[in-house]
């Protein structure tokens, strides 16, 4: 992934190689324009997050054209481990014309370097070590017309300030998104906001066939505010961590890395979730939710991947909207590079974030209001209690939580889930 001859112009500017930022570039080479993709470390490198994919997140692999195979070191999974309310139940990833009915599992220090150079592959100029400090505006139309960027020394100190420039821009810079901050698109707080810890820790539950959820964590009788979560990676390791939403009184008030110590604590002894095991820190992260910063779109600059916050509400899932917005985005400007006249290149363009809205804005809505409910830990409780014995209930959950639906035709729950997506507001 050489970045020696990267230009200091493109068509297309993307800052960010993580699943947003990598999937973007690769459909915008693809497409045949040149594209700068601005990483600000460097490869390999790691990122906070569960490991474990979907099926949503897999179809956009598949997409993408990447080798999945196990041979190729991803782990596949065959659905949910649900534990919660003394019941334990297994659901099998729903059978689908739309999604493949498996999920994958893959640390992302290898996962986002692995579509990085993708995107290299398909002609995207990757910068690594390249940490934009801000946007080029131009003072009489007020359009993002550029970056700046911090580059790294060979020997990784801090090098010189290079300008990179580009008609269109886009923010794949996480949560932080210092650059759609710069542009003056500030977090909503009206849309919940979770935080995600989560280390790593030799074990013989390793292998795995299922992703496992815990819906309550409990320290002796005292039942903790958050979920959790143990996926095996196939490594000889496990990534366990949990997750709470703001929507909870705990959010902010408690010590995250001692709430998941306390709860394997409780597991058992042979799964090996001790601290003499543990072979990572433990990590934090912020998981910016059901499209917290917005416009998506505006002069010259599209957010995707979480500088949109485009997490899912339901499950904390945040790889599989982040390619599918990538992929989105890239479209978008394709059509909109291929106009005529300028006008006609910002109508096309302001059909990024009508699409996205359409897509997922009522089911963001429905997960809004799904997070406050159980930000009461005794719906939480009460829910798993009565409802994991019910079969097919769970698998209802299952598609609700996991946005896992045929959008035409499907089974009866298919059309339950897609109902009431349509009919919430997409506000």
């Amino acid at each position: 992934m050489s970045q020696e001859l990267a230009p200091s112009s493109a068509d297309v500017i993307v800052v960010g190689a993580g699943p947003a930022g990598s999937t973007t570039a690769y459909y915008l080479a693809q497409a045949g324009l040149d594209v700068l993709l601005l990483e600000k470390t460097e490869f390999p490198r790691e990122k906070v997050c569960g490991d474990g994919l979907t099926p949503r997140a897999v179809k956009q692999l598949i997409d993408l054209g990447l080798d999945i195979s196990e041979e190729n070191g991803w782990i596949r999974n065959k659905g949910l481990r649900i534990v919660g309310g003394g019941h334990t139940i297994e659901i099998p990833w729903p059978q689908l014309s739309t999604y493949p009915d498996f999920g994958l599992v893959r640390t992302r220090k290898d996962f986002d370097q692995a579509l990085a150079e993708h995107a290299v592959k398909a002609g995207a100029h990757l910068v690594q070590g390249a940490n934009v400090q801000g946007p080029i505006v131009d003072e009489r139309t007020g359009r993002i017309t550029g970056v700046r960027a911090k580059l790294k020394n060979a020997d990784g100190t801090s090098g010189p300030e290079q300008e990179y420039h580009a008609p269109l821009v886009v923010a794949a810079d996480g949560n932080s998104t210092r650059l759609s901050l710069a542009m003056g698109l500030q977090k909503r707080d009206d849309r919940p906001m979770g935080v995600a810890v989560r280390t790593y820790y030799t074990s013989p539950r390793t292998n795995d066939d299922w992703l496992e959820s815990w819906l309550e964590l409990w320290d002796g009788d005292k039942l903790l505010p958050g979920y959790g979560w143990i996926f095996g990676v196939g490594d000889g390791t496990v990534n366990v961590g949990l997750g709470i939403l703001n929507t909870s009184s705990a959010f902010g008030n408690v010590d995250y890395k001692d709430l998941l110590v306390r709860w394997l604590e409780q597991t058992p002894e042979e799964w090996g979730f001790r601290e003499e095991n543990r072979t990572e820190p433990i990590r934090g992260a912020a998981l910016p939710m059901g499209f917290n910063r917005t416009p998506h779109y505006t002069r010259g600059l599209l957010l995707v991947g979480d500088a949109g916050g485009m997490v899912n509400p339901f499950n904390g899932e945040g790889i599989a909207y982040a390619m599918e917005s990538g992929a989105l985005a890239a479209e978008v400007i394709v059509q909109a590079k291929s106009r005529p006249t300028f006008a006609q290149a910002e109508l096309a363009l302001a059909g990024y974030p009508k699409a996205l809205k359409q897509s997922l804005g009522g089911y963001y809505t429905l997960g809004r209001w799904f997070v406050k409910a159980i930000g009461n830990p005794e719906i939480m409780r009460l829910a798993t209690k009565h409802g994991l014995p019910h079969p097919r209930a769970m698998t209802l959950t299952l598609k609700m939580l996991a946005n896992l639906t045929d959008p035409r035709g499907g089974d009866f729950y298919d059309h339950v889930v897609n109902t009431m997506s349509r009919m919430a507001p997409t506000a």
